[in-house]
């Protein structure tokens, strides 16, 4: 009998590939493949490639050559690259690593399954890598809008909204592994349905999912400020399945750099939205983004960026320094002028005021009691102490500051879900006892 492959995946990048990998993964036939991961030697080695900016491509390069010397040392057969890397630079990539035995782009999944000798089926079925209460849903691929600095449209193409009906089964075969918590994600949530519907459905989408059995949390992801959907503040205000939290990236604030950041909102626009999400959502959770040393930007309009921060208190905020992309309309029409130690010296004052604002408003909520899910069990050799690292429906996995849950109860396990007391409060983590 013909031994199974040993096929092992490496993602890089965000929560989108992740999905991908999984939907991929799903598509194996247990008889052909085998799922290795770690150190283990495999016959097939394929590298999921992030392509979004400098650090990433810098990330999935150095993985591709560190997987082309573990072929050569016999620690991995077939190396398959695809992903968004080499969506973006095919050709430059096949002439400076031909060890590479396979490449495909970001929108290849068929033909990546084709090569390995399996007809794709429906892309609805997915293989968790590891046990855990939540799941990322991917409603849309692509985008339609054209900011300045941002290289996706033309990595993922245009926008593509995935048909409900499809992302209802998805998610309840999820749900039925054991899921409680999707976590909604794409370049633009607020535009799904335009191409499919004709309209704004992700009010309706809401609706639908939060009647699956067994789905406790649904958390937006990745909104735009522009035309935001008033069906979606109504959910996040009364369906008590979907989170008050936001995930809403601006960027900035200053009216010249939404301008030249091609973001069709002003500041007058922003600050509206963002005093609408708090009057009409109570309690909501905001997590943002903003862009520092853009082509253009002035100190005054840095330090409008900084006012306006002060006067939002988002709950959550990241920040990163511009960094130009070939092909952007600002790497062809904008000159990168902001000299690199202004770059991070803005981005330092910026984080050190969120840290302060973090801190705050993990101080205000001590004492209060909150629903949490489990998202791992650590124990601590230096202390030694046992800890439950858990979220409530105010933070997000992976990007958001975490509750620990001190000396959990035996028995609990990841994914499981208890109230908790905040007893304590650091800049970005909280401490928390069992109720």
């Amino acid at each position: 009998m013909k031994q199974p492959r040993r096929l092992k995946v490496i993602t890089l990048g965000c929560s989108k590939n992740t999905v991908d990998t999984e939907h991929l993964l799903a598509q194996l036939p247990a008889d052909a493949f085998t799922i290795v991961e770690g150190e283990e030697p495999c016959d097939v080695l394929m590298l999921n490639t992030c392509g979004f900016i400098g650090d990433a491509k810098e990330e999935s390069v150095n993985a591709i050559l560190a997987a082309v010397e573990a072929k050569k040392r016999g620690e991995a057969g077939e190396l398959v690259v695809f992903g968004c890397l080499s969506q973006r630079y095919p050709a430059e990539l096949r002439a400076e690593i031909p060890e590479v035995d396979a490449w495909f782009g970001a929108r290849d999944l068929a033909p990546v399954l084709q090569h390995l000798g399996v007809q794709p089926g429906p892309l609805t079925a997915r293989r968790i890598a590891r046990p855990q209460g939540y799941a990322y849903l991917k409603i849309s691929e692509g985008c339609d809008r054209r900011c300045s600095y941002c290289a996706i449209p033309f990595i993922r193409g245009a926008h593509r909204s995935v048909p409900m009906e499809e992302l209802v089964e998805e998610a309840t075969s999820l749900a039925a592994a054991g899921v409680k918590e999707l976590i909604l994600i794409a370049q633009d949530t607020t535009y799904y349905g335009l191409d499919l519907y004709k309209r704004r459905a992700l009010g309706e989408l809401l609706e639908r999912l939060s009647a699956i059995p067994g789905i406790v949390w649904i958390r937006i992801h990745y909104s735009y400020p522009a035309d935001f959907p008033e069906d979606v503040l109504v959910a996040m205000a009364k369906n008590p399945k979907v989170c008050r939290y936001l995930d809403i990236p601006l960027q900035h604030i200053a009216d010249g750099m939404l301008e030249r950041m091609h973001r069709h909102v002003d500041g007058a626009w922003t600050r509206a939205l963002i005093a609408r999400l708090r009057a009409e959502v109570p309690g909501v959770a905001l997590r943002t983004t903003m862009i520092v040393g853009h082509p253009g930007e002035t100190e005054a309009e840095f330090e409008e960026l900084l006012d306006f921060v002060r006067e939002a208190r988002f709950e959550r905020l990241g920040a990163f320094t511009y960094s130009e992309e070939e092909g952007t309309w600002g790497a062809e029409h904008l000159r990168d002028d902001v000299p690199a130690e202004v770059k991070q010296a803005r981005l330092d004052r910026l984080m050190e005021l969120q840290r302060e604002i973090s801190l705050a408003c993990n101080q205000a909520r001590v004492g209060q009691e909150v629903l949490v899910m489990v998202d791992d069990l650590c124990h601590s050799e230096r202390s030694e102490e046992s800890y439950a690292v858990c979220r409530s429906e105010f933070e997000s996995p992976e990007v958001d500051g975490e509750i620990l849950l001190r000396n959990p109860a035996p028995g609990l396990q990841v994914g499981d879900m208890l109230r908790v007391r905040i007893v304590s409060a650091e800049d970005y983590d909280l401490i928390a006892e069992a109720v």
